[in-house]
């Protein structure tokens, strides 16, 4: 059914109808659009809950990871990243493929309607212009009809009147014939008019109209398909992310079947056996006269262990809490604590050989702040797990040096058949540099290895010091041993087992050698200056980041106050206050010469 036809009359509603059409297009186009803000809003909620739910590093939460429950939730979170991101496809989509689409079509859509409609005011315009001439032809036809008859009926009162002369009567009657041939031109315009304004009124109601309201018609049609088709697409896209949604979804639920409860109990078994064997039978003493009893231990029990490990050197860094279930923070009345400044100078009497107490002090620190470096505080299974896992992290060092060493020779050999391409000499320092840290990986990783042996039984004690790698580090490591075989000590109770509070004055002590009062009774009573053995001269510039390390420029002259003793670091002041080691082969030695006159 054709609106040209049928709707010939209705131009105005017409107008009103198509405009409704293109309003209800702009507000489809608009539900889309608050559609896709809604799935980018949910997609990012979706992925910071995720985010929110993931595991912190270094947090417990990461250690949990290793339960099978633990890792499908962690699995579950990953799916729900992705099912996320299948949100954000769908608002991708909905933009590109409808929104857009809309926006240019509803531009060319308005500019169609626009355009129709003014040729029909054209034309509207056009016929009416055509009917104002026909009336206007009328109307004077009509006056020109008048006046020819009134002119006539004068000349017939002229002729009649015998007192009028002939010349009057003459003269009226001329008048009244222009009148008559004005009357009949007038009747022909009003004819051709006439004649004009129905052709164009029946081409502008059969043809012009009909064409422009078929126009309309076929716009108005395209319009109602191109929403069809905007909503059509709107369901597929939908559709096209349910496949990857459903990946999604399986995904959650696999990772939920690999949930083993069974793995997990063991898990547990691998993280917190301790290692030690069950206390035996507490055996029966008789009561008699004049009798004490005596608090025993059975020879199977944990505390004989401890007795056991106390008895070989080191033995100090067991484990203090022993007893399954208790808490025994109430200590024994007969146990008489010493004070801390009696045990400090105990400390100090039996101490070696003790360069700087600058160092003394750096080594409690280092050593109580994070943990006994052996992990002598963790249970015997688990020490020889993080032993095993700190040697292999050191052995990825090695190798990740190894490689960047063997690529700086293979560069430094390019250099030296094509001296163009660089100074061979240039890669020399970083060379010494990564032979020297190799050689200090490979020592820590025999002195883990040694305190992994001790673990599993290979080696009979660890009162074999691995290899000094400084004077520092020597420090360090002789204090760090007495301050735990001290803090065994104090967790030892009269009756031979010991308490939980092991760490107790172990931070006691940490916190009285972070006071300025330790600092000063260190600094103005015991500390000795160290003599100056001779001077040195930096061959190339060192950047000491580590502690007890001092920075020092090519050319820079310095006193040695401590030989190289055989682990490649030799001890260099460059002030009262600035002091510390240096790697020998960065430095060139003059040991008791013209030391004197670079002091004055």
């Amino acid at each position: 059914m054709s609106w040209g036809s049928e709707l010939w009359d209705q131009f105005d509603n017409l107008e009103k109808h198509t405009q409704s059409g293109i309003e209800f297009v702009e507000r489809y186009s608009k539900f889309v659009k608050e559609r896709s803000e809604i799935e980018i809003s949910y997609a990012k909620q979706i992925r910071n809950l995720s985010k929110k739910y993931q595991p912190k590093k270094n947090s417990r939460e990461e250690e949990e990871n290793k339960y099978t429950s633990c890792r499908a939730f962690l699995s579950t979170l990953n799916e729900l990243n992705d099912y996320a991101g299948q949100h954000e496809v769908i608002a991708e989509n909905l933009t590109s493929q409808i929104i857009t689409e809309l926006s240019r079509y509803l531009t060319e859509l308005k500019a169609e309607r626009k355009s129709h409609f003014h040729d029909g005011r054209k034309a509207q315009q056009q016929i009416e212009s055509l009917w104002k001439q026909l009336e206007s032809s009328k109307r004077r036809f009509e006056r020109d009809c008048k006046e020819a008859d009134r002119a006539q009926q004068y000349f017939e009162r002229m002729d009649a009147d015998i007192n009028v002369t002939k010349a009057d009567v003459e003269k009226a009657r001329q008048q009244a014939q222009m009148r008559h041939q004005i009357a009949a031109d007038s009747k022909t315009e009003y004819s051709n008019y006439l004649t004009k304004f129905n052709q164009e009124q029946n081409e502008h109601y059969y043809t012009l109209i009909p064409n422009i309201f078929q126009k309309l018609q076929e716009m108005e049609e395209r319009r109602i398909e191109r929403v069809g088709v905007s909503m059509k697409t709107y369901a597929e896209v939908d559709r096209e992310v349910l496949p990857i949604v459903g990946k999604c979804l399986d995904g959650m639920t696999k990772a939920a079947e690999s949930i083993e409860p069974k793995t997990d109990s063991k898990q547990v078994v691998e993280s917190y056996k301790s290692g030690f064997e069950p206390p035996g039978d507490v055996e029966f003493e008789d009561y008699g006269p004049g009798q004490t009893m005596k608090r025993t231990v059975s020879e199977t029990s944990l505390s004989n262990s401890r007795g056991e490990a106390k008895e070989r050197p080191g033995g100090g860094k067991s484990k203090g809490k022993l007893w399954p279930f208790i808490k025994n923070k109430n200590k024994s009345p007969k146990q008489n604590k010493e004070p801390l400044s009696n045990r400090f100078n105990e400390f100090m009497a039996s101490k070696p050989k003790m360069t700087c107490l600058r160092s003394l002090r750096r080594g409690l620190s280092l050593k109580l702040g994070s943990g006994p470096e052996d992990f002598s505080h963790l249970p015997p299974e688990q020490r020889r797990k993080k032993l095993q896992a700190k040697i292999d992290d050191i052995n990825k060092d090695i190798q990740k040096e190894m490689d960047q060493k063997d690529a700086l020779t293979k560069m430094k050999g390019v250099y030296e058949k094509n001296p163009q391409m660089g100074d061979p000499a240039s890669v020399d320092p970083r060379l010494v540099e990564m032979a020297m840290n190799i050689e200090k990986l490979q020592s820590e990783v025999q002195k883990f290895e040694g305190w992994l042996a001790e673990v599993e039984g290979r080696l009979p004690s660890r009162s074999d010091p691995p290899r000094r790698q400084s004077g520092l580090y020597e420090s360090q490591n002789s204090n760090s041993t007495m301050v735990d075989n001290n803090c065994a000590q104090d967790r030892e109770s009269p009756d031979g087992s010991y308490t939980e509070e092991q760490s107790s004055e172990t931070q006691v002590k940490v916190a009285i050698a972070n006071t300025p009062e330790f600092d000063d009774e260190f600094d103005d009573g015991d500390e000795e200056t160290l003599p100056t053995i001779g001077t040195c001269k930096a061959v190339y510039s060192f950047e000491g980041h580590n502690e007890g390390t001092i920075s020092v420029t090519e050319g820079e002259l310095l006193f040695v106050i401590e030989q190289d003793k055989g682990d490649g670091w030799t001890r260099v002041r460059r002030n009262e206050e600035e002091e510390g080691y240096v790697p020998t082969s960065y430095v060139e030695v003059f040991l008791e010469t013209n030391t004197k006159g670079i002091q004055d």
